[in-house]
């Protein structure tokens, strides 16, 4: 088993402009933790990722405005990544290893095609 099997498929991104309360409220509609960071609409490569934890760590609990601060303030890069084709089980290990809960999935341009989570 692949981890295309598993994934979802095409989550919702964002660019590092955007505004810490925008991606919240993304993450609430989406029922998500994490969005991966894309450079722009036009080169949609990942950047970075954003995560519930990189908002309340970085940014509230240091008493900055979520909404006067841009995700490439707050975001973490560079990211580990998975491609579609890695093997799930090295997958399921590279998540303990690492110590991660959630894995951008790209194709060979970097473009994000997936997120992957332990949940998954």
């Amino acid at each position: 088993m692949n981890v295309i099997d598993q994934m979802t498929k095409t989550p919702v991104t964002c660019l590092p402009t955007a505004k810490l309360n925008e991606v919240a409220k993304l993450m609430d509609e989406h029922a998500c933790g994490e969005i991966p960071v894309i450079r722009s609409k036009e080169k949609p490569d990942l950047v970075g990722v954003i995560t519930d934890r990189d908002i309340c760590c970085r940014a509230v609990a240091q008493g900055k405005n979520p909404s006067t601060i841009a995700v490439s303030e707050c975001m973490s890069s560079p990211v580990l990544t998975v491609t579609p084709d890695s093997d799930i089980a090295k997958t399921c290990k590279t998540f303990e290893e690492k110590e991660v809960r959630r894995l951008p999935v790209v194709d060979k341009r970097n473009h994000v095609v997936g997120i992957l989570s332990l949940a998954d």
